[in-house]
């Protein structure tokens, strides 16, 4: 949609060894393998699957 603000959010690490979740996570943003990057809107709910999985993300704002 027109005027919505979007995060270009990509999966640095890999995630070979974290939790099941945390993998369920980053399938649920949209990331299917490392250095994979997506645009996602900028949501509560995004932002807060960003703010699990953080530390294998790199996330710069649009």
């Amino acid at each position: 949609m027109a005027g919505e603000k979007t995060l270009k959010v990509t999966l640095a690490r890999g995630i070979a060894g974290t939790r099941k979740d945390h993998r369920a996570t980053v399938r649920g943003l949209g990331l299917k393998r490392t250095h994979h990057t997506v645009e996602v809107v900028d949501t509560p709910c995004t932002r807060g699957m960003i703010n699990k999985v953080g530390y294998l993300l790199k996330v710069t704002e649009q």
